[in-house]
């Protein structure tokens, strides 16, 4: 791997990985990361355990990223799964408007559909129209069963809406749904998983057939099975395969800037021009060490 090539990873569960997944992503040249708001496993039972939930996202865990040199943004929204609990979707919903307006919030996300149900497709709709109330950008999650009709139904959901396809990113896609994606002008995400949905090699065979525009490479690392690096070896396996640096750079990194970045909440300055690390700070007096020396970078304290 290049020294000089940086990454974002932008969809990756940072809140179901550990602090050694964040110094190996660093040490790879990872300097952004978006987390999508998600299904953490197991059904909430109460709107509180949400609030607590998008409150990290917005605090404890941009301030963990930024422990190891790492800027944490993130989306939020009902996902899916949990769309289907309409009770609690109500109050989920009147919470949404408390935090779309934060600092590191890019998009309306991760939403859309799972088993394609009527009260899933009520609650995606709803959250398209706060999308366009806020004028956010919007990040899908499309199903992992029956997924090419609950892709296509994904995008004529938004078109429906009168969303800008450029303004939404398509995400779990495969060789099944890649064209109809592009064709319709949304951007086209892969989540690489090990040895199964889209891994490494695919995504290198996806790029060689239809390019690098519109097209973005995650890793939707979480509680699963699942690889925080894969970004930069997804990148690695790239160049070895004869992609040209260009597309790789494009993939894995300024696409997922140049579409995130319309939010005005993501800019390169914030990694490029940013203070070192100072493992000094603390987070409602929490640090993320346990005894350690703390690492301090650009230090002008005697």
């Amino acid at each position: 791997m290049e020294e000089s090539l940086k990454f974002i990873d932008p969809h990756i569960h940072m809140t179901s990985r550990t602090t050694d997944d964040y110094e190996a992503m660093a040490a790879a040249g990872i300097v952004a990361i978006i987390e999508p708001a998600f299904w953490m496993g197991q059904p909430r039972t109460q709107v509180g355990s949400f609030q607590d939930y998008f409150s990290s996202l917005v605090g404890w865990e941009p301030f963990r990223a930024s422990q190891f040199g790492i800027k944490h943004y993130c989306t939020i929204g009902l996902n899916s799964k949990e769309a289907n609990n309409e009770a609690l979707a109500e109050q989920v919903m009147d919470l949404l408007p408390l935090y779309l307006h934060k600092e590191n919030v890019v998009a309306v996300g991760e939403i859309g559909y799972d088993d394609q149900t009527p009260t899933e497709d009520k609650y995606f709709r709803q959250q398209l129209e706060l999308a366009k109330e806020f004028n956010m950008l919007v990040q899908v999650h499309t199903p992992h069963r029956d997924k090419k009709a609950g892709t296509i139904k994904s995008m004529e959901v938004c078109l429906e809406h009168g969303l800008d396809p450029g303004n939404v990113v398509i995400d779990h896609n495969n060789e099944e749904t890649v064209q109809e994606v592009l064709d319709r002008g949304f951007i086209a995400a892969f989540t690489i998983y090990p040895k199964t949905k889209m891994g490494n090699q695919r995504m290198v065979e996806v790029v060689k057939k239809y390019g690098s525009t519109n097209i973005i490479v995650d890793s939707s690392a979480d509680w699963g099975v699942s690889d925080p690096l894969a970004v930069p070896k997804t990148a690695s396996l790239m160049l070895r395969s004869g992609v040209s640096k260009e597309d790789v750079v494009k993939t894995c990194y300024q696409n997922a800037l140049d579409v995130f970045g319309k939010s005005g909440k993501m800019k390169e300055s914030h990694w490029t021009d940013k203070a070192g690390i100072d493992q000094r700070e603390l987070f409602n007096d929490n640090s993320v060490l346990r005894g350690q020396q703390p690492k301090v970078e650009n230090d002008n304290i005697v």
